[in-house]
């Protein structure tokens, strides 16, 4: 019973926290100025056509009913005068709601992308099942949010306004024909909301499904070659059909809908063309009133219902904004208890204390949870790694070796002990699968800084250390013409510039997240070369044992959160003498 009043607050409180910001907020003073433009503009054009349709069209009907000549001139006259005025008030009034409302959607989605990625929001919402498709919202669902909200508002201005203007001229004509008017409104209004309440669901789910379609060709169209050595089509082709048919699907459902709403709309709007007959015309026979007033009350009726049953006529509009709003407040939402949270843990006690105060990596007694504190992967964890020395973490997959870089980074704040660490501009971090930036060579090399010009000879340098001598050449040596290396690049070709983006960056401490896996030993080891012998400190992540050697230390984590801190050199004295001892015992 409760439950459409509670969702109807919902979308209020939603709708408010969208709105608020470009209205109330830094933008105040521009949003209203424009805002004030458009309400001139609009009173101004709905004026116009008040005065034409609801006093100059009655004057014209029946000067033309009685067959004066000269009187219906002179009204017809003034009547295309009005319309004169009226052309370039409506032209200008839709010129400024499109450009209030583009204004809108661009503060909104600066807004929206500001906050995305303002404290990894936009990793966060990795893990979060109720928020789907951060691109659509951010994207298509602003624009048309902005685009409705606006023409909704001045919608409902407008008719408010045609309303006080109309309802003098039809209680002058007749008062029986008010009454009806508005007890029409509101029974249509009524019928027309238990009729469509369930179409504002459907449409948010329908958001949803288009959202979902789209995502799975965009992955189709990024996954290619992975797909393509598979062999997936099949695989692919079953899975979006899948999607598509729960588009198709809930369209029927709603297409049902908007049908069944039609049977009353049209009825509803069709006994409205003859209602101010049913009720004048007694009034004309009669002899009460002139034929202008049947005219007048005609048109006046007909403009006077369609801004009082407003809700009635904009229902399908209504339901679709009201699922955008939904979806676009649900991530607002999101955004905020994000930065709630971040508040919280920056003011209690048992979350991983870090220091950014440090040359190098220093771990107190460090324990390392998933979000959330359900499992705990390392536990109890001290070490601290020499300016100019190196670390191998190694162990079974989901042992935690990764989860520890996420630590380190700050991606994941949930456990206990103390990090210390150089400030995050001074570190870098090399993942398995390097990010290939849409843009030049430039672009890449100097992710994710930019504007620092460098030298074409220096980037040259820098490529053939990583033996990519050749890739400037790709582009005819023209380090600012912009390709899809993403897709030009094998996975080897990534990890070798991304080990140029590090060398480029020279950071304090480097991290790499099996950032050589895609590599053969040769150039793994010119990699690893080139960093023992210029001191990079730096910590890997790795399976391969030909790792060790490029390493000072080993730290092994098992399954059950405990852990070993070896060093290498002992290792490799006890892997010698073992290897000796087997030479000796051969007869």
């Amino acid at each position: 019973m409760d439950e459409a009043p509670k969702f109807t607050r919902h979308v209020w409180a939603q709708l408010w926290r969208l709105v608020r910001p470009y209205f109330f907020g830094r933008t105040w003073g521009k949003a209203w100025i424009q805002l004030g433009v458009l309400i001139t503009l609009m009173v101004a054009s709905t004026g116009v056509s008040v005065i034409g349709a609801g006093y100059v069209m009655r004057y014209m009907m029946t000067a033309l009913e009685r067959r004066y000549a000269e009187g219906f001139h002179h009204w017809l006259w003034i009547y295309l005068g009005i319309m004169a005025a009226g052309i370039p008030l409506a032209a200008f009034y839709s010129y400024m709601e499109a450009r209030m409302a583009l204004n809108w959607r661009d503060f909104l989605a600066r807004t929206f992308t500001l906050r995305y990625f303002y404290n990894r929001a936009y990793y966060r919402l990795q893990s979060n099942e109720e928020i789907d498709n951060p691109d659509q919202r951010i994207s298509e669902d602003a624009r048309n949010f902005t685009t409705t909200a606006l023409s909704f508002a001045l919608l409902v201005l407008q008719s408010t306004i045609q309303m006080l203007g109309l309802a003098g001229v039809l209680w002058s004509i007749s008062h029986t024909l008010m009454f009806v008017l508005i007890g029409y409104a509101v029974f249509g209004t009524l019928v027309a909301f238990l009729i469509g309440k369930r179409l504002i669901g459907l449409n948010y789910l329908q958001y949803e499904r288009e959202a979902d379609f789209r995502y799975g060709l965009v992955r189709v169209r990024d996954n290619a070659e992975s797909i393509a050595f598979y062999r997936g089509e099949r695989r692919e082709l079953r899975d979006l059909r899948a999607r598509l048919g729960g588009v198709v699907g809930n369209m029927v459902v709603l297409i049902r809908w908007n049908r069944n709403l039609a049977f009353f709309t049209t009825g509803y709007n069709s006994l409205a063309l003859i209602l101010p007959l049913i009720i004048v015309a007694p009034l004309f026979l009669a002899g009460q009133v002139e034929f202008g007033a049947i005219a007048q009350a005609t048109g006046a009726f007909a403009t006077f219902l369609a801004a009082v049953s407003v809700v009635i006529t904009q229902f399908e509009r209504l339901s679709q904004f009201a699922a955008g709003v939904t979806r676009l407040g649900s991530l607002w939402e999101f955004l905020d208890e994000r930065d709630a949270e971040d508040d919280l843990e920056a003011e209690t006690s048992d979350q991983i204390e870090i220091s950014e105060d440090e040359r190098t990596i220093i771990l107190e007694d460090l324990t390392v949870s998933t979000p959330g504190g359900g499992r705990e992967l390392i536990r109890g964890l001290s070490f601290k790694l020499p300016p100019g020395k190196s670390m191998l973490i190694m162990g079974e997959s989901g042992s935690g070796k990764s989860s520890l870089l996420r630590t380190i980074a700050g991606l994941w704040t949930s456990g206990a002990g103390k990090i210390g660490r150089p400030p995050y501009r001074n570190m870098m971090f090399l993942p398995q699968r390097p990010y290939m930036v849409p843009g030049s060579l430039r672009a890449q090399l100097e992710y994710p800084g930019s504007g620092r010009n460098s030298e074409d000879e220096s980037m040259q340098e820098v490529l053939e250390t990583v033996n990519l001598p050749e890739l400037a050449a790709r582009v005819d040596g023209d380090f600012d013409r912009e390709a899809d290396w993403a897709n030009m690049l094998s996975l080897g070709e990534q990890q070798r510039l991304s080990f140029a983006r590090l060398l480029f960056k020279r950071p304090a401490v480097a991290f790499l997240d099996e950032s050589t896996s895609a590599l053969d030993e040769p150039n793994e080891e010119r990699m690893y070369h080139y960093l023992r012998k210029h001191r990079y400190t730096y910590v890997s992540v790795g399976h391969r044992s030909t790792l060790l050697k490029h390493h000072d230390w080993l730290l092994r984590i098992a399954k059950d959160g405990n852990w070993e801190l070896l060093e290498t050199k002992d290792l490799e004295k006890a892997a010698a003498g073992a290897k000796a001892g087997g030479d000796r015992s051969v007869p």
